[in-house]
């Protein structure tokens, strides 16, 4: 190791830094170093409950096994229950050699066979062979790249974008997604908005999934290209309610010039700073995933100085009271006040007032600056 000048060397924060990443790799010798390092825990409060017996019962080894339900795989879970439930047993024998109280020694051990019980069955029921705290942070460590695909990188000047994604009950995964690809030396933006059908655990994965694939695509084929490989993707996966709704925006960052294309999404808006409204663009389309070779009409303008678009997702404008197109009118309105309130932080305060409820939404808001 290289060590710069100045700096010191911490022989114990780099090993536990050491120990820590193979662990998070879900390598053998994480998981042996997790191992016999609870074997060890198991020992000290094995002691622990022979020497202070009045104190410390037998039911406290259950302490080892409720972190390794969390750290280890199922093999060396079971081996760490093994050794937990023998150290127990050797508890409770002393415990009534020394105190003459069955009742009590045995009572604390049936109590450690049934806690130790239900996190075995919860261990084998986990179907991804990791432990929780390490499938978690897999998980969301595929959910953190895929929302570093939907961040716009840093625009030429003159150019202001926003995007708020809000999920619903507060969930960390959700049915609409981004994706966003800045090519051709910070000219062309092209963004990607994706609503997939359904709600909860299930429109999360599908989303997930799709969001992989479609940012995997995006800057690589054509709009209608990238439309046509989405929804052969989507009809391949015989998802019960398999079927997308998406929009994708091109713009040239120095003429303006624009393209939309839609698949049964809701309009576009555009923001014409001459008239002060905001008008409903007419780019339609079906579905991705309902029927092959789907028909798309794409729309085409120019975003002058002091114009926007803005695209989004259904949660912003459809309610139980609310439909889609009274939603469209309400979001036109609200949003012609939150211009006229400064067109930074427009996104914000535009899902404040929709206080969208019970279902997910996105927003995407693209302004050239007057």
């Amino acid at each position: 190791m290289v060590i710069g000048k100045g700096a010191k060397y911490d022989p114990l924060g780099s090993f536990v830094s050491e120990r820590v990443g193979r662990w998070r790799s879900g390598s053998d010798d994480g998981q042996t170093g997790v191992l016999v390092a609870l074997v060890i825990l198991t020992g000290i409060v094995f002691a622990s409950s022979i020497l202070g017996y009045k104190i410390i019962s037998t039911s406290a080894s259950i302490i080892p096994v409720v972190i390794g339900g969390l750290m280890l795989r199922s093999g060396p879970f079971r081996v760490l229950v093994a050794v937990v439930l023998a150290a127990g047993l050797g508890s409770v024998l002393f415990d009534y050699v020394v105190s003459k109280e069955l009742a009590e020694a045995v009572s604390s051990y049936v109590i450690l066979l049934l806690a130790t019980g239900i996190l075995v069955f919860s261990v084998q029921q986990n179907r991804s062979g990791l432990p929780a705290t390490l499938g978690d942070a897999m998980l969301m460590d595929l959910r953190d790249r895929l929302e570093r695909q939907a961040k716009v990188p840093p625009l030429p000047k003159g150019w202001h974008s926003e995007s708020v994604l809000y999920t619903a009950d507060g969930a960390q995964f959700a049915g609409d997604f981004f994706a966003v690809e800045l090519a051709n030396n910070s000219r062309r933006l092209e963004v990607i908005l994706v609503d997939v059908c359904g709600k909860g655990v299930q429109a999360g994965t599908q989303s997930l999934q799709l969001a992989g694939a479609m940012g995997g695509l995006i800057g690589a084929l054509p709009p209608q290209g990238l439309f046509v490989a989405a929804n052969d993707y989507l009809l391949r996966q015989n998802w019960n309610d398999g079927f997308a709704t998406a929009v994708h925006v091109m713009v040239d960052l120095e003429t303006g010039r624009y393209e939309i294309l839609s698949a049964g999404h809701p309009p576009a808006l555009h923001f014409s700073d001459y008239d002060e409204d905001w008008k409903v663009d007419p780019a339609r389309g079906l579905a991705l995933g309902i029927m092959d070779r789907p028909e798309f009409t794409v729309s085409r303008g120019v975003i002058a100085p002091g114009d926007a678009i803005m695209v989004y997702t259904d949660g912003l404008v459809e309610s139980k009271t609310m439909d889609v197109g009274r939603g469209i009118e309400w979001l036109r309105e609200i949003a012609g006040d939150a211009m006229g309130a400064g067109a930074y932080g427009l996104t914000k305060r535009i899902v404040k007032l929709a206080d969208p409820q019970g279902d997910d939404c996105a927003i995407f808001y693209l302004h050239r600056v007057p």
